[in-house]
């Protein structure tokens, strides 16, 4: 299992910056990376500056998004979709991303039931509950949410 440090997610993402704004050649996956970037100007400051990057906290009391969790919650479901692993998740992204009107929006969604399922298996010291992550997913494509 693929499993980087914190460190190392932040200057994957700092790299990946640099790469897009020097216009140099990139993998597939930063190149999927990058493009989740550009749907987030936001975080370029973040980005920008590798250095501050490694060194910041990101704590839920500053009220500020962890743009690197962000990110790589992008690239966690981007992966899951392309696979559809858990089975079913591109149907009902499809049909939740149609609800939306826009596949970032869609994707958006979808982080809200990711996050709730990591935080639950955190908190229980369980394995992640795929099933009811999925639940989560077909409620919000469905309106039953």
């Amino acid at each position: 299992m693929f499993a980087p440090s914190q460190f190392e997610v932040r200057r994957f993402f700092c790299d990946v910056f640099a790469r897009r704004r020097q216009g140099s050649p990139m993998t597939p996956l930063e190149a999927l990376a990058a493009q989740w970037i550009d749907e987030h100007p936001e975080y370029a400051a973040d980005l920008a500056d590798a250095d501050a990057a490694l060194a910041a906290s990101f704590s839920v009391d500053e009220g500020r998004t962890n743009p690197f969790l962000h990110l790589s919650m992008h690239l966690s479901i981007s992966e899951q979709l392309s696979i559809d692993q858990p089975r079913g998740i591109r149907q009902a992204f499809e049909l939740l991303a149609a609800r939306r009107g826009s596949a970032h929006e869609a994707q958006h969604t979808v982080m809200e039931c990711l996050a709730e399922m990591l935080w639950t298996s955190q908190r229980s010291g369980l394995p992640p509950d795929g099933e009811a992550y999925m639940d989560c997913v077909r409620r919000f494509a469905t309106g039953a949410r």
